[in-house]
């Protein structure tokens, strides 16, 4: 690709995002907390909701109740729960 063909490519996108109207433009910040989602550890679920256990939330993950994450090698792995999951699965017992 020439310079010429990257300077045309980059003039059509400006245009094309200066016509984007302003209420559906994001800012950096709302663009960045779109897809991430907030992972807790086993220990960080019992800190957000009050009377939860540490054993209770190992129980509900070992029953498939709660998805997870494991990161690291193993069974030895930190157990990773998505807040959003979390607070929705208990807020449907209650």
């Amino acid at each position: 690709m020439t310079q010429k063909e990257k300077q045309q490519l980059l003039s059509q996108i400006k245009s094309l995002i200066d016509n984007i109207p302003v209420e559906e433009q994001m800012t950096i910040s709302q663009a960045k907390s779109i897809d991430k989602p907030q992972l807790l550890t086993i220990k960080e679920c019992t800190e957000e909701i009050s009377g939860l256990s540490e054993h209770t939330v190992r129980q509900l993950v070992a029953q498939n109740k709660l998805p997870y994450i494991r990161s690291g090698a193993g069974k030895r792995g930190k157990i990773l729960i998505n807040k959003a999951v979390l607070l929705k699965y208990f807020e449907k017992d209650m």
